[in-house]
């Protein structure tokens, strides 16, 4: 859906605002509310170029006459039975201002109108494209109105009527829908094709009234192309109706092409111009005065044929003023050129066969254009004359005077005319810069916390594979409860080492099964000092691929196995080792404690899981081994036979591991 205001600013000429501006104050003023409708709204739609407008006001249009006159209007006509007045604005905009009504058709051709709302005038139209409009009121400008869906029939470029009996009541409408189609080239919708047929052979263009005639009569002077609807209107037999004297031969046809031309060429220098009147003055050159004076008397606006009868009378007159001697002067003329009445330029230029005249005109279409190819576009860019300055255009127009004049030759002299317009630079750009100590400090940040983050990484994955080396719980089965003690990357610390020791957890022994083939050698039970605490020193990593990092000891007496061993506290296992150990017995020392581990768990209350039998022991940890050194284990479990097999002898305590917490305990 198109943005109707958009099309409104920009879509309509100068003059077509202008005339609008003026009716929406003089409603205001009124008190009434007004709709631009018809065939203003299709051709905003559709894209073609709008040509008349009609305004729909809530009321008398007629009480609107001497308010419009005020502001400039000119009335060129009105109807008391439709309560429509006919007007015309400076730039010649022909502006229709009708009171909203309906029509009821008693008999065909014989309309009577009632006063109703926008909703029920748009649903009386003739056609459905023509059945839309426009609010131009306060808070509603630009809302778009449309109970008949005629945007869907402009899209499919299709005429429907809105009445089926549209044809039958209303017989100009079938002069009209012939006039749409040579205009804009669009169908009949089907069904309107085949009311339009049966009407025609019906012959109902019979009942065709006095104003219907006047107001298609004059239509055709409005076309754009006045001599191709009358050719469409003669070969359905309509001209006949109309007016049998008025034909396509009364037409000077290589005229109308050589006036069609000079309004291009004026269009684009600005001179927008009206030529319905000299379109109609071409159509009907070769009508004798009898028939052209009949024919003036059937116009429907007497302002229309007044302006037709004035034609040369306004040519004349320019032609006085553009040689006179004040407009000699290039910019004069040419300010005189796009300020004049654009008819009376039109027809002058047409018709004109003085030789100073058509100098004048060849300068204004055809050497002056060209010198806007010398405005400094580039230099004017540089002084920060640019499209967003509200004057700009004035400028443009400013310089391209003193182009034509001769003046401005130079790039110093353009510089010092274009400097009063020049803006003032902008202030300049304040850019923050960070100290490179900053910068410094938060590259040094983001290295620390890559490194910490690559020391977390490695720490899982030490883990990871800490466990895997480990092996199975089911893989080992001494009898025996060794805790769990957590993984863990830092060593424990002093404070919590101290309390370790001041409360040592006890172990539950779990009694062994007697060994059938290897009794375990026992030591005397007398009591044995305590030696003194070794000095702690860091143990070497070991590579053991066995759940336990030594294998455990068993007391002589009691034969249980002792539950913890106390780990080497120093550096982090490099290879994959187990923290699952016992605590190691004092062999000879009935009841005595085993030492409490010196390294600190994971968590304070490491869990004791027992494990099971020796006999998933590998097969190659064996009594060869040597006492007091650890035996590395492989990963494939012993055969069925070892299931018997006698727990391993116990060793003394290694020097390596500090007994500090037994000399404590003495």
């Amino acid at each position: 859906m198109p943005d109707y205001i958009y099309l409104l600013e920009n879509r309509l000429s100068a003059d077509q605002q202008n005339a609008l501006r003026q009716l929406r104050e003089a409603a205001r003023e009124a008190g009434m509310i007004l709709f631009l409708t018809g065939d203003a709204v299709r051709d905003l739609t559709s894209g073609h170029s709008v040509r008349d407008l009609e305004v729909v006001v809530h009321g008398n249009a007629l009480k609107l006459k001497k308010t419009i006159e005020k502001l400039g209007g000119q009335a060129w006509g009105e109807d008391e039975a439709s309560r429509s007045l006919y007007l015309c604005f400076p730039g010649t905009v022909r502006v229709d201002v009708v009171g909203a009504h309906r029509v009821e058709y008693p008999k065909p051709g014989k309309p009577v109108y009632h006063h109703a709302s926008i909703q029920e005038d748009l649903r009386r139209r003739d056609f459905t494209v023509n059945a839309m409009a426009i609010s131009l009121n306060e808070g509603s400008f630009g809302l778009l109105m449309d109970p008949m869906n005629g945007a869907a029939d402009i899209e499919a470029r299709t005429l429907r009527l809105v009445s089926n009996y549209g044809f039958l009541e209303e017989p100009s409408l079938l002069i009209r829908a012939t006039r749409y189609r040579a205009r804009l080239g669009w169908e009949l919708d089907p069904k309107t094709q085949t009311r339009y047929d049966n009407a025609k052979g019906e012959e109902v263009i019979e009942f065709l009234s006095d104003q219907a005639r006047s107001r298609e009569l004059e239509q055709i002077g409005h076309e754009e192309d006045g001599l191709k609807v009358i050719r469409a209107l003669e070969e359905e037999g309509w001209m006949q109706v109309l007016f049998p004297a008025w034909t396509s031969a009364k037409a000077d046809e290589d005229k109308l092409v050589a006036l069609h031309a000079l309004s291009v060429q004026l269009l684009m220098q600005g001179v927008h111009a009206d030529m319905s009147a000299a379109q109609m003055q071409l159509l009907t050159a070769k009508l004798s005065a009898k028939d052209l004076t009949g024919l003036k008397k059937l116009m429907l606006r007497p302002g229309f044929v007044e302006e037709w009868n004035n034609l040369d009378a306004m040519a004349t007159g320019f032609a006085k003023v553009l040689l006179a001697k004040e407009n000699l002067i290039p910019s004069a003329s040419y300010k005189l050129f796009t300020s004049y009445d654009p008819e009376a330029v039109l027809w002058l230029g047409f018709t004109s066969k003085e030789k100073n005249v058509q100098e004048r005109f060849n300068l204004f279409l055809k050497t002056w254009p060209e010198v806007r190819q010398r405005i400094p576009y580039a230099l004017m860019l540089e002084m920060r004359i640019t499209p967003e300055l509200s004057a700009y255009n004035d400028i443009v127009k400013s310089v391209f005077l003193e182009l034509i004049d001769g003046r401005l030759t130079a790039t110093d002299e353009i510089r010092a005319f274009l400097e009063p317009y020049s803006p003032p630079a902008p202030p300049p750009q304040v850019t923050i810069k960070k100290p490179r100590a900053k910068r410094g400090a938060e590259a040094k940040l983001k290295e620390h916390s890559y490194d910490d983050e690559d020391e977390d990484s490695d720490d899982l994955l030490d883990d990871e594979d800490l466990d895997d080396i480990g092996g199975d719980d089911d893989e080992i089965d001494l009898e025996m409860s060794i805790p769990k003690i957590g993984l863990g990357a830092d060593l424990a610390e002093d404070g919590d080492a101290e309390e370790d020791e001041a409360e040592p957890p006890e172990p539950e022994p779990i009694p062994a099964k007697p060994a059938a083939k290897h009794p375990a050698k026992s030591k005397p039970s007398a009591d044995v000092p305590a030696a003194a605490p070794a000095p702690e020193r860091p143990a070497e990593p070991i590579t053991v691929a066995s759940a336990s990092k030594a294998k455990p000891k068993q007391d002589s007496k009691t034969g249980s196995t002792p539950a913890k061993s106390s780990p080497p506290p120093a550096k982090p296992v490099s290879a994959a080792v187990s923290s699952k150990a016992a605590p190691v017995a004092v062999a000879g020392i009935k009841g005595a404690k085993p030492v409490a581990a010196a390294a600190k768990p994971a968590s304070t209350a490491s869990a004791k899981v027992p494990v099971k039998s020796s006999a998933k022991l590998p097969a190659k940890a064996s009594a060869k081994a040597a006492p007091g050194k650890p035996v590395p284990a492989k990963g494939k479990p012993a055969p069925a036979k070892a299931a018997k097999a006698a727990p391993t002898k116990a060793s003394k305590p290694s020097a390596k591991k500090p007994a500090s917490k037994a000399a404590k305990k003495r």
